[in-house]
């Protein structure tokens, strides 16, 4: 049975009352609440403050290029579909850099958990506007303001079927409810989006812990999450009222299932020799 301490990895280097220690410890929570052993899972992360995430958690770790994670993930996943696969990182390094690779990976469905720290602001680089910092918002990099409109990840995951969409507060008396949520989208078969709000202490002055804190509420008991329609609608909901929870879940088969080649073993396992592919592929030459 897994502990909390078997997940200890580096001292944390963010800065003191980040949002970011409470996914880090609500993460290694819902791995003991799963019994996940450090050895069973990879976490995959660009650049940015939540990208630091798997230094900070002793496990299998892959640190890419800045919005380069999902494709990283993905092929991890298909090379060793045993392999739980995690990518961690911001709204700027995920829906900024990587949104090319978000659409796609909720495309392809491969089975990836994205845990998305989303503080509206890119914290790593001393606080410019990322793409979910709301219109009109001064930054160091704005002066007059945001220009442009705030990305809705919700929406865009909704609209493209994408097979499990969450939301949760990173913040005191709600971390247990993310907690949960993490779970379900760790188990959940098939590519999971969390997007998790939470504070930059620093940088972002505007969306404060407490400014979440009067504005998060939780989807209803009786809210359906297979209504693609009625998940839409509650994406757009933003502003004095933010709902939270599984908004979207479906039961699209997993990527990997597409390839007969990995169905019965993973691929890093099967037999490989060269010499015979080189002679198999030079029948077509």
């Amino acid at each position: 049975m897994s502990t909390y301490e078997d997940y200890k990895g580096q001292e944390p280097a963010w800065c003191p009352g980040c949002g970011n220690f409470s996914i880090l410890k609500t993460l290694k929570n819902a791995l003991v609440d799963l019994d996940i052993e450090p050895h069973q899972f990879t976490i995959v992360s660009g650049i940015g403050q939540g990208a630091k995430l798997p230094h900070y958690t002793k496990c299998n770790t892959f640190n890419g290029l800045h919005g380069r994670t999902l494709p990283v993930a993905t092929g991890l996943k298909l090379v060793n579909s045993d392999m739980l696969v995690f990518a961690i990182g911001g709204d700027g390094d995920c829906y900024g850099e990587g949104g090319n690779h978000l659409i796609h990976a909720i495309r392809r469905n491969a089975n990836v958990t994205l845990f998305v720290h989303n503080n509206q602001i890119y914290a790593l680089t001393k606080g410019q506007a990322s793409p979910t910092t709301e219109k009109d918002t001064v930054t160091k990099t704005q002066p007059f303001g945001d220009l442009s409109s705030q990305f809705n990840p919700l929406a865009l995951a909704i609209s493209q079927n994408c097979g499990f969409v969450a939301r949760a507060f990173a913040g005191g008396p709600e971390l247990p409810f993310l907690q949960e949520i993490m779970k379900e989208a760790i188990n959940h078969k098939g590519f999971a989006l969390v997007d998790i709000l939470q504070n930059c202490i620093t940088f972002n002055k505007v969306n404060t812990f407490h400014w979440y804190k009067e504005r998060v509420y939780r989807l209803e008991d009786d809210y359906d999450p297979t209504d693609r329609v009625e998940a839409f609608k509650r994406s757009l909901e933003w502003g004095d009222n933010i709902p939270t929870g599984i908004f979207y879940r479906n039961d699209r088969a997993p990527f990997e299932k597409s390839f007969p080649i990995i169905l019965e073993e993973p691929l890093m396992r099967q037999r490989f020799s060269m010499s015979e592919t080189l002679d198999e592929m030079s029948e077509f030459y």
